[in-house]
């Protein structure tokens, strides 16, 4: 089974989260560019996965696969 990685922001879009499919975030991220470092480096370490990108408004912009 391919794992799932999604890099979204927070309720507020105060903070970017990391979630695997439906499993509560364990850290959030200042910045969209360090929650999708940590979901590369959770992917990598977990291959096969995917890393899912939603930007502000929750639309898929990018997906990596690992």
């Amino acid at each position: 089974m391919m794992n799932r990685y999604v890099v979204e922001p927070n309720k507020d879009a105060s903070r970017w989260i990391v979630t695997l499919e439906g499993v509560a975030p364990d850290d959030s991220y200042t910045s969209k560019d360090g929650a999708i470092a940590a979901a590369e480096e959770l992917a990598k370490a977990n291959s096969p996965s995917k890393v899912v990108i939603l930007d502000d408004d929750h639309n898929e912009v990018e997906e990596r696969s690992y």
